[in-house]
């Protein structure tokens, strides 16, 4: 009964959030990019619905940087205009955000309003130039890590506890311990050892078990609930990037001198050969880095315009017969997408873990 529940806020939650939101014109017609995007991008608040002309939400701190002052304000005071119209004037600054399509981001707004009705300076392209201040928000994909962070030690600290009670080291795990832990054996015995060594992979395991729950965790929060409160964190690009760029150092620092050897002189080949593959092993120390970022991301942020997708059916064709198969598929896409969560934080942790395994290879290992 509960799940029923469950089920039925969900769509309900996404159908008036879609109703009243503005994507849809005053003849009742859906700009579908500006409803996906809405969505699935960063923000300054977490915007539920329109009523009225109104927009209805949960302000976010804002924090910039700009002319060395530290200005802070709440991102209310924008009114939820994301198309620079709004100006918010703090410390003898003046401010307007504005959402280009893909990006939102807060601009130092001009003296004086501009033909379209904004505060914006744009070239010859239409592309906004206006100066751009340090941006050091809380929007709501930073609210949902913190909250991702503050479930992961609640969990995590309450397991260590556990264990650490003499009285419970013969004992089968319980509660939340029993739950976490074969995950805990998994990526020590199946990820960790096999690819880093027995020499080695105990150093390591931490990072891989951090990485492995967090990347789960991120994806799931980005899913429960989607609406209206959904963050979508993985789909980032900023979010993987970090990761992966944390994975490169990590590895990085990890190389052996036989790891180094075989990417600058590859033992056996000749120097003319050398030539061509020192400098395509040498951007082969990127690519990897690269695959990590595109994968996740790419990964969750597919999933998440596939299920808007499946919603915006029922409102483009405008039967009640779209709206039951319109929901089956987006149950199942549900579930499909709870799969992925899980699978690309495993795929994240075992290439890390195969990659810092490639650069602790010793010299007889490599002969």
């Amino acid at each position: 009964m509960a799940q029923k529940l469950l089920l039925v806020l969900f769509f309900t939650l996404g159908f008036y959030n879609l109703y009243a939101s503005d994507a849809v014109s005053e003849e009742g017609k859906i700009d579908q990019t500006a409803f996906i995007m809405g969505h699935i991008r960063d923000s300054h608040s977490f915007h539920i619905c329109d009523i009225d002309g109104h927009a209805v939400g949960v302000s976010l701190p804002v924090i910039l940087w700009s002319e060395g002052k530290l200005v802070t304000f709440m991102s209310g005071e924008f009114h939820h205009d994301t198309e620079g119209h709004h100006v918010v004037e703090k410390d003898g600054q003046r401010f307007v955000l504005y959402f280009d399509g893909f990006n939102e981001k807060v601009y130092k707004a001009t003296d004086e309003a501009q033909e379209d009705g904004s505060y914006l300076l744009r070239d010859e392209n239409g592309k906004v130039i206006s100066e751009t201040p340090l941006d050091f928000s809380i929007t709501k994909n930073v609210v949902t890590l913190i909250m991702v962070v503050v479930a992961m030690l609640a969990i995590f600290v309450t397991m260590g506890a556990f264990y650490r009670k003499k009285s419970n080291v013969a004992k089968a795990p319980r509660g939340i311990a029993s739950l976490f832990e074969p995950l805990v054996i998994y990526i020590r015995d199946e990820i960790a050892l096999p690819n880093i060594g027995e020499k080695h992979y105990k150093k390591y395991t931490p990072y891989l078990l951090t990485l492995f729950f967090f990347v789960m965790f991120t994806n799931l929060f980005g899913l429960i609930p989607f609406f209206p409160f959904g963050a979508n964190i993985s789909g980032n690009t900023s979010y993987s990037m970090a990761l992966a760029l944390l994975t490169f150092i990590i590895v990085q620092f990890s190389g052996t001198k036989a790891y180094w050897k075989e990417i600058v002189s590859m033992p056996g080949v000749p120097k003319p050969v050398m030539l061509i593959l020192a400098p395509v092993e040498f951007l082969g120390l990127f690519t990897k880095p690269f695959a990590l970022t595109i994968r996740l991301f790419a990964a969750i942020m597919g999933g998440h315009i596939i299920i808007l997708s499946l919603l915006l059916l029922i409102f483009m064709f405008k039967m009640w017969v779209v709206v039951p198969a319109s929901g089956i598929f987006i149950s199942f896409m549900y579930l499909i997408e709870i799969l992925v969560a899980v699978i690309q934080a495993y795929i994240f942790t075992l290439l890390t873990a195969l990659y810092i395994g490639m650069a602790k290879v010793e010299e007889h290992e490599h002969h």
